[in-house]
């Protein structure tokens, strides 16, 4: 068995060329480099969110609702009545007792997300776990924007 090992030049336009094509290579590249470029921004989270005005069908009010008002002030009142943060359960077990009822949960423009969300946590510690949220109607189309239209669900 013998191999020979030469160093023939052949001047076959069709040899078989050794060298790695770069070019498609450098095109993948740079497609995924633009698709990168145009996807990065989308993925931030870093847009104005005006929350308490919303778009969605009014839902059927019930005979009797419950609704708990955060007041600019940050003061807590059930329907009318103004009550402290610490009592709002024992209110709310002292006039029905039904924990499985929904409650209406308003709260204003300017109450800091935090203070709604300690309302929240009051009321699930409660166990009041069926809680609405009640927001301002927009005009369809309008989004955040608009004035509002009417309220979603008044009392």
């Amino acid at each position: 068995m013998g191999v020979t090992f030469t160093d023939v030049e052949d001047d076959d336009d069709f040899g078989e060329t050794h060298e790695i094509n770069v070019t498609p290579f450098i095109d993948v590249i740079l497609v995924l480099l633009i698709i990168f470029m145009v996807a990065a921004p989308l993925s931030t989270v870093d847009l104005p969110v005006d929350l308490p005005s919303s778009s969605a069908t009014a839902q059927k009010r019930p005979d009797k609702p419950t609704y708990i008002t955060i007041k600019s002030d940050l003061a807590v009142a059930i329907g009318e009545t103004a009550v402290r943060r610490a009592d709002l359960v024992r209110t709310l077990d002292v006039a029905d007792g039904n924990k499985d009822r929904r409650i209406f949960l308003r709260a204003d423009r300017t109450v800091p997300y935090g203070e709604m969300m300690d309302v929240l946590e009051l009321l699930r510690t409660g166990g009041y776990l069926k809680v609405a949220l009640v927001a301002q109607e927009a005009a369809p189309g309008t989004g955040s924007q608009a004035a509002p239209a009417a309220s979603a669900a008044k009392p």
